[in-house]
């Protein structure tokens, strides 16, 4: 709901709409790519092949005009020095719920596991060239933004990206940036439309959710009815919400579970010591501890910062415990 609030709003650059018409963009987006993924996962992973590669490059393309052709006199770097001071570190912690949330995507490949070749060999490599590259790609633009415009201006700027390329390219910027961040956010919508049905899926094969919820569609072999509930799931959010709440509510929500993942790599080397391990942590231990000391950080400092929307995300994970237990009573 989030990612097609994106798409929608930038329609905006092209063609004005009403907040009523953009909310409509936004759910026609949704029921697009969710039709497409009912017919042929092949398809959906064409089309995300296809705009993944054209956004990195397009990325690559604005950052290498910018120092081509951007005012180093006029950026941030000018003068040799260059200094940040949060106004807080409370405030800090609240802006990392957002930089969460444009670096989030990175674990939904293994939603789809069960559809991975040789997942392996291949779940780990993808998992982490994607962030590598992801990380290589944020640096290096944020680069250039600082490159052209001065701290202050990308303080006040809701559209740093748009004010940088408009620096460059005149008024013709903004519907550049606007355009990349289209295709950005349509590529961004489908993998979310590949990935995020699968949970449905596996728990109602798994006997946790609604029976029909795990039928295969006879002809397309796509879960169907688990992809049409995402359609209808996210049309519904991008009618009754705004963006930023999406946003929020998506990283507060997913976050505690993301840490559990990583706390989970302490137990199972205490619990399952022989267990067949294809691919091991990394710098263990303190590689998962600091992931999971920061992780604990961010969601406190949220919750003593926010405290309203963070007890709403929290209220909705903690429902989800005797739903659970429900759910395995009827199995019994």
């Amino acid at each position: 709901g989030a990612i097609a609030m994106i798409f929608a709003e930038y329609t905006q650059t092209f063609v004005r709409m009403t907040d009523g018409q953009v909310r409509m963009v936004a759910a026609a987006a949704i029921i697009v790519l969710g039709l497409l993924n009912i017919r042929s996962i092949r398809w959906a992973a064409l089309l995300e092949n296809a705009t993944t590669g054209a956004k990195v490059l397009a990325l690559l393309g604005l950052t290498l005009v910018a120092f081509l052709f951007g005012n180093f006199a006029s950026g941030a770097l000018a003068g040799g020095h260059f200094s940040f001071s949060p106004t807080s570190w409370a405030g800090f912690g609240i802006a990392m719920v957002s930089v969460m949330w444009a670096y989030d995507g990175w674990a939904d490949l293994t939603f789809v596991a069960g559809e991975v070749k040789d997942p392996s060999r291949n779940l780990p490599r993808a998992l982490i060239g994607g962030v590598a590259t992801i990380v290589v790609v944020y640096l290096l633009v944020n680069l250039a933004y600082v490159y052209v415009l001065p701290m202050d201006v990308m303080a006040r700027s809701p559209l740093v990206a748009a004010d940088t390329a408009t620096r460059i390219f005149g008024q013709a910027g903004a519907a550049i940036v606007a355009a990349l961040v289209m295709l950005s956010t349509f590529g961004a919508l489908n993998g979310s439309m590949m990935t995020g049905p699968r949970i449905f899926w596996a728990m109602s094969d798994e006997k946790l959710f609604f029976k029909p919820v795990a039928a295969v569609h006879p002809k397309f072999q796509t879960p169907h009815v688990a992809i049409s509930m995402a359609v209808v799931l996210g049309v519904l959010y991008v009618s009754l919400a705004t963006f930023k709440q999406l946003a929020d509510a998506f990283i507060l929500g997913i976050w505690p579970f993301y840490a559990l993942a990583v706390a989970a790599v302490f137990v199972l080397r205490k619990r399952r010591p022989d267990a067949e391990r294809p691919y091991r942590t990394a710098g263990y231990p303190i590689v998962p501890a600091v992931f999971l000391m920061a992780s604990v950080a961010m969601l406190l400092n949220a919750l003593i910062t926010e405290p309203g929307p963070t007890m709403l995300a929290f209220g909705a994970i903690l429902i989800g415990i005797p739903v659970y237990y429900f759910w395995k009573g009827r199995e019994a």
